[in-house]
């Protein structure tokens, strides 16, 4: 029994180690990095959640094992098991890392989709980390990669609407013609921002916050238009029309001058663009134009027009310019009745 002591004393101490390096100095550390702001740290601290605590453990279980009177036939295999177990760690560590820091350059560069090129940065270093670990504890690897070849022909064939999806989406981010957080409306009149763009389908967020689900080879093969490309910036057109009694000339100043006001509160940086009219129809009973005016985004329509009705209507009124409602004069001829 007294040559049990030594080796439970290490099981002990692994674990007390791992406790008190996971809840107290990771936790520590990681509050102070935080306050630091370094780039990158929460990456880290995410990918070693936990692994404190596994890796102290498992030098108890080492040394325990070294200093018991097993066999060493069975201190051979339970120190091969702890091997794995490491390497696994350490392998789902660096897939940790790499998915993250792919996903926080991908945050950085606008439009592309982080959750799709992250994923799969994940799951190369899971694959070449288990065919690492596999070579390690002595698993001869090239004839399970000849039979994985072999097996994932016909996997292929079985997920092929699937592998069609994968496919899609890596074309449509590196194609560009989508990138998350732009406005695209579909052929089915479904419109909305793209949120994100994953390894099977496109998820659409519309103005009402309904999500759209469309798998990513419909969406490669749709037609469908992208209202932030070439650049998000649009022009709101607003069709107007005034009595056929209007100063044209005060009509057009009044027009741009609102336009223009309106602009300044929604769009000040655009102020370079000049909003214009076009007068275009002697309509049935007004005299018909358009106004022109940049707007950021495509959802700043909505704002651009309630501001852009309100402040015209009442301009127009205290101009004196009316906007006519639609008349219409109908001519009666009386039959006049032969005696």
């Amino acid at each position: 029994m007294m040559q049990w002591i030594l080796p439970i004393a290490f099981i002990f101490a692994g674990l007390l180690a791992g406790i008190i390096g996971e809840k107290f100095i990771f936790q520590r550390l990681k509050i102070f990095v935080a306050k630091k702001q370094i780039p990158g740290s929460e990456v880290i601290f995410q990918s070693l959640h936990r692994m404190t605590f596994i890796w102290f453990a498992i030098t108890g279980f080492f040394w325990a094992i070294l200093t018991s009177p097993l066999k060493s036939d069975v201190t051979g295999i339970l120190q091969k098991i702890l091997t794995i177990i490491f390497l696994y760690s350490v392998t789902l560590v660096l897939s940790r890392l790499s998915a993250g820091f792919v996903s926080l350059f991908l945050r950085r560069t606008s439009g592309v989709s982080a959750s799709l090129l992250s994923n799969l940065a994940k799951s190369a270093v899971l694959v070449l980390g288990t065919l690492i670990l596999l070579q390690t504890v002595g698993v001869q690897i090239t004839p399970l990669i000849t039979t994985l070849g072999i097996s994932g022909l016909a996997v292929g064939l079985a997920l092929k609407d699937t592998l069609e999806n994968l496919f899609s989406g890596f074309y449509l981010i590196i194609s560009k013609q989508v990138r998350t957080g732009d406005y695209v409306k579909l052929e089915a009149n479904h419109e909305g921002y793209v949120t994100d763009i994953s390894w099977r389908h496109t998820t659409i967020k519309e103005l009402s916050n309904n999500v759209i689900i469309v798998p990513n080879s419909k969406l490669a093969s749709a037609i469908f238009t992208n209202y932030h490309l070439p650049v998000k910036e649009i022009t709101l057109t607003i069709n107007v029309g005034v009595d056929y009694e209007s100063d044209l000339e005060q009509v057009e100043r009044v027009t741009v001058q609102v336009a223009k006001e309106v602009m300044q509160e929604i769009a000040p940086e655009l102020m370079e663009n000049e909003p214009y009219i076009r007068f275009n129809k002697f309509g049935d009973f007004s005299i018909d134009f358009t106004l022109y005016m940049r707007v950021n985004e495509f959802f700043d329509q909505r704002i651009g027009k309630h501001l852009f009705i309100k402040k015209l209507h009442k301009c127009y009124q205290k101009e004196g310019i009316k906007i006519p409602f639609p008349s219409r004069e109908l001519y009666m001829q009386e039959n006049q009745a032969k005696i």
